[in-house]
């Protein structure tokens, strides 16, 4: 069986999704394509080769349109839950790009609708496709560091040099701690299995900056057992950049695993890297890395789809992504308080 899509939110990287990510899952199949601004709709439309009867306005009228299984919604984050409600009313799964929602709260009325619809529910968290965190996930599991005592994530880009006229970027909401941080949190969770109780976050606004929200960020997570981790995040860094999941060094009684994913190249998976120390005096030993059938986005989306045709349900499900969003609330949070916050789940 082949998932029937209707893909809503065609521009920026929406329409990278639609060009580069959806049609290397051969799980899936674009039936409907909506955005409302009509150049963006038809050059979307007329690069992946779809009749004029496949595009439409708005999410009412693709769902009225077209005979589909799942939406996958990829528009601005403000749209997310209203797009996800919308399409779960209509009995149609729902994949969702990160971040799912900007509050834990309207994040949850999606999850118990869908819970209540027995409908699935994913949210699009890509960097967990990738080889190196997968195969720290299964170091960590088998305690081959013994007892953890500290993690450190470290990450570094410049983007500062583009129009603020003409760069949406610049006037994202928390473009560190929303934007960014998020893949990072959700990687935090996988990786350990452990959830984090309270971070204090402190933001710097240098004058420089083009944005109009944090662009450099600080902060400190506790996780469950006690566990601190150290987190530095900045848009504004002029040092060697990071790949796009960071550079990380996990400490344990047993050693140190260092990685890195996610490097940009067009390969996906060259830059991915893991390391082994067993104590400071000898050599990091390279750790071989899992072959996976998809990375990235197509990861996640062959994931969704497997679960529509009644596989396992996605790891990255909407009531599991709560909780890496409510650390990242939490975060804004502390950023505007400056003082320590409290993860909290909705109830």
């Amino acid at each position: 069986m082949t998932v029937r899509i209707i893909h809503v939110g065609l521009g920026g990287w929406g329409g990278n999704w639609a060009r580069t990510a959806i049609p290397q899952v051969t799980e899936v199949e674009v039936v409907g394509l909506v955005d409302p601004v009509p150049a963006t709709l038809d050059a979307v439309r007329e690069d992946l080769d779809l009749p004029a009867s496949a595009a439409f306005a708005s999410l009412a009228e693709a769902l009225a349109g077209v005979e589909a299984d799942a939406v996958v919604i990829t528009a601005p984050a403000v749209t997310h839950v209203p797009l996800a409600l919308e399409a779960l009313e209509a009995g149609k799964h729902v994949l969702v790009e990160k971040p799912f929602a900007n509050s834990t709260d309207e994040a949850l009325t999606a999850v118990r609708r869908a819970e209540e619809l027995g409908l699935v529910l994913q949210v699009s968290q890509n960097y967990r496709w990738y080889p190196a965190p997968r195969a720290v996930k299964e170091l960590l599991a088998a305690k081959e560091l013994g007892e953890l005592s500290a993690i450190s994530i470290d990450f570094r880009q410049w983007d500062n040099d583009q129009p603020v006229e003409t760069y949406p970027h610049y006037r994202f909401p928390h473009p560190m701690i929303n934007d960014m941080a998020i893949h990072h949190f959700d990687l935090l969770r996988m990786i350990t299995g452990l959830e984090a109780v309270r971070v204090y976050a402190r933001a710097s606004y240098p004058s420089h900056s083009k944005y109009q929200d944090e662009a450099v960020t600080s902060m400190i997570i506790e996780l469950e057992d006690g566990l601190v981790v150290s987190y530095r995040g900045s848009w504004l860094s002029r040092a060697p950049r990071t790949a796009w999941a960071g550079e990380w060094s996990i400490q344990g009684e047993d050693g140190e695993i260092w990685f890195t994913s996610r490097d940009g190249s067009p390969s996906e998976i060259a830059g991915d890297r893991v390391t082994l120390r067993a104590d400071q005096d000898a050599e990091a030993e390279a750790v071989d890395l899992p072959t996976l059938e998809h990375t990235d986005r197509q990861g996640g989306l062959q994931a969704f789809a497997r679960s529509v045709e009644g596989g396992p349900a996605p790891e990255t499900s909407g009531r599991d992504n709560l909780r890496s969003l409510a650390l990242m609330e939490a975060a804004g949070r502390s950023a505007a308080s400056g003082r320590p916050e409290d993860v909290v789940l909705p109830e």
